[in-house]
């Protein structure tokens, strides 16, 4: 399937100042885009801005919680009157307690609500305020894995997941009741090697990690751009993803089992937290934390999976193509 040509459009990215965000600002700055940088840490929005640069493309930078619509209101209102009409809208900030329910203060479960959840629906509104007027655009909420199936030590966050899903499917159908252009996308992602492992509040005695297979966040920003050019309702990356969401359709009892028995020990690492250590729950950390996390070593940048998602008509073709060799080796019985 050919690509479609993306250059010239006006991209908004949130939570673009390190990790995922940082990788999808990169993948799209070497398109010759304009790109509206929303996030709350400056020195990491100075570092992506410099980022899209050097890659040949133009960068706004916007201080912003996404947690509070009116800040990103003002956001989107100057990326659209300083770069142009928004044609693609990424959904993409977050902040996460890793701890059991129980620990999690009542402020703080909030936080993660608002920053995750309401940010990805105050975004949605935002860009919706521009396209809708153009009846065209594509807006694309970063979801994952929990966002279907629950683990332990991350409540807020996958409550903040689900929540996304569930929103997702109720604005789509609005969309698609209103005959509106506009593409409503969901990309479900894996666990990844960013610094976000560093950053959010941890609450447990070790330090966290992410979960089963980890993938670079680059993997993932080819799979937002492959969703931009080629707007579909949703995307799984990483077969682990992909296990998660069957595994809990069909069998989510035993998953409960499993998670209870595995996820514990599955997202600690055996380093013992620093009691002194800060976190961007309430405000950002100092400095451009960058892209990746402390998990390189153990990180893959390739996905089968990702891959036939990409290129269906090469898997369908392929398909049929066993199929009536197969067809035909019967007939020769």
């Amino acid at each position: 399937m050919m690509a479609k040509k993306i250059s010239g459009k006006t991209v908004v990215v949130t939570g673009a100042s390190a990790g995922l965000g940082r990788a999808i600002v990169r993948e799209f700055a070497k398109h010759a885009v304009q790109i509206g940088l929303i996030a709350r840490g400056k020195e990491g929005l100075e570092g992506a801005k410099k980022d899209v640069e050097k890659l040949g493309s133009i960068a706004l930078a916007v201080e912003a919680d996404v947690s509070d619509a009116q800040q990103l209101e003002y956001a989107a209102k100057r990326i659209e009157r300083e770069l142009g009409a928004i044609d693609i809208w990424i959904n993409n900030a977050m902040v996460s307690v890793f701890g059991s329910f129980t620990s999690i203060t009542s402020e703080e479960f909030k936080r993660v609500t608002e920053v995750t959840y309401l940010g990805q629906v105050y975004g949605t509104r935002e860009a919706l305020k521009s396209m809708t007027r153009r009846n065209k655009g594509t807006i694309i909420l970063i979801g994952s894995a929990l966002a279907y199936r629950g683990i332990p030590l991350q409540s807020a966050y996958c409550g903040a997941k689900h929540g996304i899903h569930g929103f997702f499917e109720s604005v789509r159908s609005e969309l698609i009741h209103e005959k509106s252009k506009v593409n409503l996308c969901m990309i479900q992602m894996p666990a990844m090697n960013t610094p976000q492992f560093e950053s959010v509040r941890n609450k447990l005695s070790n330090k966290p990690r992410p979960m089963g297979t980890i993938y670079e966040p680059e993997l993932a920003a080819k799979a937002v751009m492959f969703v931009a050019r080629h707007p579909q309702r949703e995307v799984k990356v990483g077969y682990p993803t992909f296990e998660s969401i069957i595994g809990n359709k069909f069998l989510p009892a035993y998953m409960d089992y499993y998670l209870a028995n595995k996820g514990y020990n599955g997202q600690q690492t055996s380093e013992v937290v620093d009691p002194n250590k800060e976190d961007n729950l309430w405000s950002p950390l100092s400095g451009d934390l960058g892209t990746h996390g402390a998990f390189t070593s153990q990180s893959t940048d390739s996905s089968p999976l990702l891959w036939a998602e990409r290129h269906k008509w090469i898997v369908f073709g392929a398909a049929m193509t066993l199929a009536g060799l197969a067809g035909w080796l019967m007939k020769r019985k």
